[in-house]
């Protein structure tokens, strides 16, 4: 069954206590994907749909230095891949990135962010429906969440001009709510370049600051 609404915590799986195995390494990066991180680096986390292709969009900006998916904005601890398809953990696919910002801005990332999705579309993403598949923003510091919150009050009259109605992007604050998700999950699309990809872009220009 899809949900198309988040679910009341007080219905949502229970989860799990034991985190999963992360690889020591991204596949495509060579870096860690678990802190700790380069000295003055950021982390940054954005859903846009499948997060496999989420992923692959992110791990070849300029700037990024590791990439890694996973489940955040919901309530389940360590959940899995099948229990967030069900809805029944709150959580969204979303991609990890940690990116030096002396090379690539946040402003310039979320750039990436709405032009790679449609962000007026709700619980879902092309044929991708639930509310796993929405668009958000999981902000790690004050002056992200100022960056992205200008950033979709400049994106949204864009795109209701262009006649595609209202933004959906929540943005949130990420807190300690970012679950790995399994190693099959990581890199998916360079370990299967031929693998599901959902990009239901706009093709409209996102206004940086």
């Amino acid at each position: 069954m899809t949900i198309d609404h988040i679910i009341d915590p007080a219905r949502a799986l229970p989860g799990h206590e034991t985190p999963v195995a992360v690889a020591p390494a991204n596949l495509v990066t060579g870096n860690p994907m678990v802190p700790p991180f380069p000295d003055g680096y950021e982390v940054a986390v954005f859903g846009t749909g499948c997060f496999w292709g989420t992923e692959e969009v992110f791990w070849q900006v300029p700037g990024v230095w590791t990439t890694a998916v996973g489940y955040a904005g919901g309530v389940t601890p360590n959940p899995s891949y099948e229990e967030v398809c069900t809805g029944r953990t709150g959580h969204a696919e979303v991609t990890l990135v940690v990116f030096d910002p002396a090379v690539v801005s946040y402003d310039e990332l979320l750039a990436v962010f709405f032009t790679t999705h449609d962000p007026t579309q709700g619980m879902r993403q092309g044929n991708d429906i639930g509310s796993q598949y929405r668009s958000i923003i999981l902000t790690t510091s004050d002056s992200q969440r100022a960056v992205a919150e200008a950033g979709r009050a400049r994106f949204a009259p864009v795109l209701a001009e262009a006649g595609w109605g209202t933004i959906t992007t929540q943005i949130e604050p990420l807190e300690d709510r970012f679950f790995y998700a399994e190693d099959v999950h990581q890199q998916y699309l360079a370990k299967n370049p031929h693998g599901y990809r959902c990009h239901s872009a706009t093709g409209l220009s996102y206004p940086t600051a």
